[in-house]
């Protein structure tokens, strides 16, 4: 052996200086990969000919090998690691020669380009990238960060380390609106650093909060690195745990597991959410604390005065807090009550009888043992007993086919016991009530009849429903009903936001926000998957571009307000009608809907089509699109690059290499702490995506294969990853804030000031650790 070392080791070690090498070198990334891939099989099939390479394999011949067999040992735990003293047998590094696995290699990575780039089931998911990655260049093209970093500043400046609350505060927001750490570090850079340093802020503390908060997009959905490590880990998962399965002597994960081995990127987003926001608290309490403890270093900055009426304190508690309190509570009540709820009644045509029980229990013995270790024997005795009272009762899970008159019985049941007030409309009406309340409170002054109207329009819809509208109410019949007090509630709402638009904060944070709740509430309440969603942020923030560039040409912006209308009068009439027309009977309402949607779609295209043109004339549009285009490629360019430098780890067997020594400890924790710390290791030189698409592959069969929660294991590596973006000294997010800061302001500032908020996410990554429900109690609320 050369240098004592075993020739897989070597093939390692050859395999990452030539990657680090190739990075080093000054050629992109996406490009140097590729290289390093080509670069480090032919050292690796030189030496291999020549005889150098000696790999030393556990000899699967010997008695000792087939005694460990024969004890119901898995072959996947036999290895050198764990069994040093088995027999060896030395061979060459490539089986067969370097020729058959350079064969192997080109024909693989030509299936799995097709398979993850061009035609496989996950590219409608890598679709989200493009999407997303087009939604957050256009919305800081559209300059949202300066307005937000202009009104946060006003409102948190007075406090001590106002300015930096005001930066930690507009990176979570840009996060989840534009989720592109270079956008967003450099746009605060160039608009907060100079601020902050002109008013006697600490350089460190001004870079280090500028370049932590703008790494908060890798964490908060939507995330490109959670789309990208999600597609990854799931199909990862899926594998390693029929893999377990088929180990275990069960037929397949879901018999063994008892439940099916999915994890979505929806569900990802899920877990995603309540981690980055505990993340950027953990930041503005830092810079809040430094702030008290060096008060020199973050001073308060009164700033210039916000527009807007004189509010008192009771105004402010009563139309802010007080009455949306009581709405909100009213609701719920109301829910509980059973005075407000689902009004459908609609039937099934076919009715689930019976029930299925817990676990299967109709397994092999290995697999019986194999599952009691797993869930515990309680379980299992419950999932027998279960079992046997299905057979003795003699009605398994089966549906059956309802009569007429079964269908008729069931549909008079469930319109006695229907709510008075819809679920739906109930929900319009709070949230319009909320919207007046806030017009009030915003301004307090003005004549309060217009917005009394609204109310008025709100209590008749109410008792319009209770009285007039029952489920077997049509949905002509139900516009019909409620379209007086429904006018008189629209009309009041417009002169509602006239008013809210007079507030700095309203009318700077209320146009993103509707974008990102639209967005992620999709995604987080599972009603589609992130690539529509990731389609409609991108046309939302098309159209919010363009209409802030007619506002700054002084030309008007009703054909993008009609636009915006028009898709909600489109969703409505879609969640509320049957639009399939010429499908059975259609009635006149139907086709008076079918025609208003049809309409609404068309006049939404043409909104956003004049949007593009707006953007285009205006100079927005190419650089948009450009950008877009540079980063995507980028991304793919990466993927199939990993694939390749991944074939040849892969090709002399590496990767089973280390995967043998991760399988060696007994504790899979223990193995994941392993992981995670080589991870932080590598994002000091590596960028996320390289880690993705290099290292998880090649780890991920082992931290997957387990009984770890896969949404905490991801999302733990999500996390770590953000951390390779603020690790001296190649975290890109020091490169991007070091391009545009001032001339004052040096290398040694960057990563003095970073250094704190690398601890910060040492800590987040701890308290993950310990107190996993952070991350699975977001998805578990809202099961997809």
């Amino acid at each position: 052996m050369l240098f004592g070392l075993d020739g897989v080791e070597i093939g390692l070690i050859i395999v990452f200086l030539c990657l680090f090498g190739a990075i080093l070198s000054g050629f992109p990334v996406a490009f140097a990969i590729g290289g390093a891939a080509i670069v480090s099989f032919g050292i690796l099939a030189m030496l291999d000919s020549a005889g150098i390479l000696i790999h030393e394999a556990v000899d699967t011949g010997s008695p000792a090998y087939r005694a460990l067999l024969s004890e119901g040992v898995p072959p996947l735990d036999i290895s050198q690691f764990r069994y040093p003293d088995l027999p060896r047998i030395a061979q060459p590094l490539f089986q067969g020669g370097w020729e058959l696995a350079l064969d192997r290699n080109i024909s693989f990575i030509v299936n799995r380009i097709n398979e993850r780039v061009l035609a496989g089931a996950s590219i409608e998911t890598l679709l989200a990238v493009l999407m997303f990655v087009l939604m957050g260049i256009t919305l800081e093209r559209s300059r949202i960060a300066n307005d937000l970093l202009t009104t946060m500043a006003r409102v948190f400046g007075p406090l001590p380390g106002g300015l930096a609350v005001a930066v930690v505060v507009v990176g979570t927001f840009l996060a989840a609106s534009t989720g592109i750490v270079g956008a967003t570090v450099v746009t605060m850079g160039l608009l907060s650093l100079p601020t902050m340093l002109r008013n006697n802020y600490s350089p460190e503390l001004a870079t280090g909060v500028i370049a932590a908060s703008g790494t908060l997009g890798q964490i908060i959905p939507p995330s490109i690195v959670i789309v990208l490590l999600g597609t990854l880990a799931g199909d990862i998962y899926s594998t390693a745990q029929e893999a377990r399965a088929q180990a275990a002597g069960c037929g397949d994960a879901l018999t063994y597991l008892g439940q099916v081995a999915v994890v979505s990127v929806g569900t990802l987003f899920q877990a995603a959410l309540l981690p980055g926001i505990f993340l950027a608290l953990l930041y503005g309490l830092y810079a809040f604390g430094y702030a008290v403890l060096n008060p020199s270093k973050a001073p308060p900055v009164m700033g210039d005065g916000a527009t807007g009426d004189y509010i008192t304190r009771g105004e402010k508690l009563t139309w802010f807090a007080g009455v949306p309190v009581a709405l909100v509570a009213a609701f719920f009540i109301a829910g509980a009550a059973g005075l407000m709820g689902s009004q459908t009644i609609v039937v099934d045509a076919y009715s689930t009888q019976g029930q299925v029980a817990s676990l299967r229990t109709n397994v092999s013995p290995q697999c019986q043992e194999a599952m009691i270790d797993l869930h515990g024997q309680r379980a299992w005795d419950r999932a027998v007993v279960e079992q046997q009272a299905i057979e003795e009762s003699g009605v398994a899970q089966t549906s059956t086919r309802l009569t007429d008159e079964e269908r008729a019985a069931e549909r008079v049941r469930m319109t006695g016991a229907a709510a008075p007030i819809g679920t739906g409309i109930a929900i319009f009406f709070l949230g319009a009530a909320l919207v007046l309340s806030f017009a009030r409170g915003i301004a307090p002054a003005d004549e309060p009849r217009p917005l009394a109207i609204g109310g008025l329009g709100i209590v008749l819809g109410l008792l319009a429903d209770i009285l007039f509208i029952g489920p077997t109410t049509s949905p002509g019949a139900t516009v019909l009903i409620l379209l007086a007090p429904g006018l008189l509630v629209l009309w009041s709402l417009r002169e509602a936001a006239v008013r809210l638009a007079r507030n700095d904060l309203v009318r700077v944070v209320f146009p993103p926000l509707v974008l990102i709740v639209a967005v992620l509430g999709s995604i987080l309440g599972g009603i589609t998957n992130p690539t529509p969603a990731a389609a409609l942020g991108a046309g939302g923030a098309i159209m919010l571009a363009a209409f802030r560039k007619l506002k700054e040409d002084g030309r008007s912006g009703r054909i993008i307000i009609g636009s915006a209308l028009a898709i909600i009068v489109m969703l409505l009439l879609g969640v509320n009608f049957d639009l399939r027309v010429g499908v059975g009977e259609t009635n006149f309402a139907q086709w008076v809907a079918y025609l208003v949607a049809q309409a609404c779609y068309l006049f939404a295209i043409f909104g956003l089509l004049y949007s593009c043109v707006v953007l285009w004339t205006g100079g927005v549009l190419t650089p948009v699109v450009r950008e877009t285009a540079k980063v995507t490629s980028m991304v793919f360019t990466i993927l199939i690059g990993s694939q390749l430098l991944n074939l040849v780890v892969i090709s002399f067997g590496g990767e089973h290499y280390i995967q043998d020594f991760l399988r060696s400890f007994d504790s899979e924790m223990k193995v994941f702490l392993i992981v995670m710390l080589v991870l932080f290791v590598l994002g000091f030189v590596l960028d996320f995506l390289e880690i993705i698409y290099i290292v998880i592959p090649i780890v991920g069969p082992v931290i997957y294969g387990g009984t770890m929660d896969p949404k905490w294991v991801t999302i733990m590596i999500a996390v770590n990853l953000q951390t390779s973006f603020l690790t001296p000294p190649f975290g890109f997010a020091l490169f991007y804030l070091r391009g545009v800061a001032p001339k004052e302001v040096t290398t040694g500032h960057i990563y003095r000031g970073v250094v704190p908020f690398v601890l910060i996410q040492i800590l987040g990554l701890a308290i993950l650790w310990f107190f996993p429900a952070i991350v699975t109690i977001v998805p578990d609320l809202f099961p997809n």
